[in-house]
């Protein structure tokens, strides 16, 4: 019906018909798939969840005399320093180090990418290795996302395409990067916004690809390859959408266009620091199949419910639930009635598809075709499977 190129000249003219994925299920519930299709130009997703394989590439810029940093903190987060001399990578989710004396705070990469974003001034402290171009030994100042050169995000693993629901059947409460999960059933945790999650609308990955111009972190983004522990050979339903943990993707952006809003480090009680991130992906309307896949509801979609106090890489299951059991608030496992939270904000990941719709709907952000599609066909290694000494 339409090639991305018309829909992104309708988009220059301010002409573009823009819903986001609420929008879009509310109508055709309305008029049906086909009389949408000739209606809609573009669909906008979004989540703001937690997505803890985040970072930021930092370039300091050359000090004087120049330093060759192999050890480095700030805001007293270690940041991995093996590439170039001053280049640093900040792990989201690395702690930080007590020093003597110092009591601990509750407090990780994810907070100081945060307050980068704000404006606000970080100190760091570098160790260098000593040789003849790189003289200096020790190097120590406050940095803002003004006083240094490339800060971007990139992370190797967001957007799961599904999940599971945390519980714990034992008799003590676990804490997990689900959060805490109280024994004996006492609550379920899941994290993912169900129905207006970007990869559930797009269950094959037909409109995403490597080069796909998204919304990240209040920014623009763009998806640079399948992400870590990709799993696009999940069992899935007769809709395509998967039963569990499936499709994953990487994704990398200039972190001096993003907004604190849509970047926030947090903290799990005895797990440790991540960060809340909000992404959203908009779906070009190329035919009626595209708003098909995007009528999706949260009673057609599924997730696993998955006991943590098994502790193994594989753990058993109570089955599968809807989302639309899970965001009822309550869940039966055995008999048993179960108080369930999301972890995603529900209320930000619909923002998230607003701000993007809005963005389009003003001719700031046009699509993009993907430059090669995501490897659809990759299995999971589990390390187990090889040869142990």
């Amino acid at each position: 019906m339409r090639t991305i190129a018309e829909i992104n000249d309708k988009i220059s003219r301010k002409q573009a018909v823009v819903l986001t994925a609420e929008e879009l299920k509310a109508r055709v519930a309305e008029v049906g798939v086909t009389k949408v299709a000739k209606e809609v130009d573009v669909i906008t997703t979004g989540t703001f969840e937690p997505m803890e394989s985040s970072g930021a590439i930092l370039n300091l810029g050359h000090t004087d005399p120049p330093i060759k940093i192999r050890r480095c903190w700030l805001d007293g987060v270690p940041a991995y320093s093996g590439f170039g001399a001053v280049d640093l990578y900040l792990g989201a989710s690395c702690a930080v180090e007590a020093m003597d004396g110092e009591e601990v705070r509750e407090r990780g990469g994810g907070h100081v990418i945060e307050d980068l974003i704000a404006g606000k001034a970080v100190h760091i402290r570098a160790q260098g290795q000593v040789t003849d171009c790189y003289p200096r030994a020790t190097f120590e100042t406050t940095i803002t996302r003004e006083t240094i050169n490339q800060f971007y995000l990139f992370n190797p693993r967001n957007l799961y395409q599904n999940f599971i629901v945390g519980v714990n059947g034992g008799d003590r409460p676990l804490y997990t990067y689900l959060g805490p999960l109280q024994p004996r059933l006492g609550n379920a945790v899941y994290s993912n916004p169900g129905a207006i999650s970007p990869l559930l609308n797009d269950p094959d990955l037909q409109l995403v690809g490597i080069g796909t111009r998204i919304f990240l972190g209040g920014g623009v983004g763009y998806v640079a390859g399948e992400g870590t522990q990709h799993f696009p050979l999940q069992k899935r339903l007769p809709n395509r959408t998967p039963i569990g943990p499936a499709a994953t993707l990487a994704l990398i952006g200039d972190a001096k266009q993003m907004d604190a809003r849509w970047v926030r480090g947090c903290y799990f009680k005895s797990y440790g620091p991540s960060l809340m991130l909000g992404v959203g992906v908009p779906f070009p309307v190329l035919n009626e199949e595209v708003v098909a896949r995007c009528a999706i509801q949260d009673k057609d979609l599924v997730a696993p419910v998955v006991d943590f106090s098994i502790p193994r890489r594989v753990r058993p299951t109570f089955g599968l639930v809807s989302y639309a059991q899970l965001k009822s608030g309550r869940i039966t496992i055995e008999g048993k009635t179960v108080r369930v939270a999301p972890l995603a904000s529900v209320f930000f990941s619909r923002q998230v598809a607003v701000e993007l719709k809005q963005w389009i709907e003003a001719g700031d952000f046009t699509l993009t075709e993907p430059v090669a599609s995501i490897e659809m066909q990759r299995s999971f290694l589990p390390q187990d499977r090889w040869t142990q000494f």
